[in-house]
């Protein structure tokens, strides 16, 4: 009976096993069952190089023969369950200690390694309505009020044609602004905020120090994650690709 591969990878690589041992090993595995491997060509180098190299070369590293399958690293859709499954629980941030807040930034950092969307401000992915499901912004938690006196959710929105932003809250007070983006790279712009609307009808003009500055740091077709120019971390959820901002 030929032998698992899933049993000859773990002999390939330990120094238990003498050159000898492991050439027989290989020579288990007739031409047909060689055939359906993947690792074919890999097995008969391996093979030769094990019968003719010198004994003291033949172990001298302990380095996998097959490393690209032994350190495949976490992709994105990995990332997001373990950051949706972290934050779940902290009310969009609001409910989050110091040790959650670490280790959501940890996982965050994770998922901003391998932003698939490089340069974001020249993406249609963002342009939308976003919901924000987690951040470090107190002013935006609003968690010195009672939590009755919370918004219940907030929404950010992007049109990265007409460089227009929109910050959103629902009930129970329904405030929104506006502002200009002025894009500073390809994925990092200046806000500059012009008008606020309080309970989402009366306007009043923004001061003129209402300015700040964000990146977007990942992005794909349903979660974004920006982070600000005082530190704070924002991740959000796509909700509504149409909307458009205000003007």
């Amino acid at each position: 009976m030929a032998l698992s591969s899933h049993f000859l990878l773990p002999v390939l690589n330990s120094p238990r096993y003498s050159s000898d041992t492991v050439s027989k090993l290989l020579l288990l595995h007739s031409p047909a069952t060689i055939s359906q491997f993947p690792l074919k060509s890999a097995i008969y180098e391996t093979r030769h190089y094990l019968t003719n190299a010198p004994v003291s070369e033949k172990w001298r590293t302990k380095v996998s023969f097959f490393p690209a399958f032994l350190k495949k690293g976490k992709d994105a859709k990995t990332i997001k369950e373990e950051l949706l499954e972290a934050i779940a629980p902290l009310d969009r941030g609001a409910e989050a200690t110091p040790e959650d807040q670490q280790r959501v930034d940890q996982i965050a950092r994770k998922l901003e390694a391998v932003n698939p969307t490089k340069e974001p401000l020249k993406s249609d992915l963002l342009n939308g309505k976003w919901e924000l499901i987690y951040t470090t912004s107190q002013s935006i938690l609003q968690t010195k009020r009672p939590k009755f006196l919370r918004s219940i959710t907030n929404y950010q929105a992007i049109n990265t044609d007409t460089l227009r932003a929109q910050n959103m809250e629902s009930g129970p007070f329904f405030n929104q602004v506006t502002a200009d983006l002025t894009p500073l790279n390809s994925r990092k712009v200046a806000v500059k905020f012009d008008t606020f609307k309080i309970a989402g009808f009366i306007p009043i003009k923004a001061p003129g120090r209402a300015r700040g500055e964000l990146e977007i740091t990942y992005l794909d077709e349903e979660l974004r994650v920006s982070r600000g120019d005082k530190g704070n971390l924002f991740i959000l959820k796509m909700v509504d690709p149409s909307y458009r901002v205000p003007s």
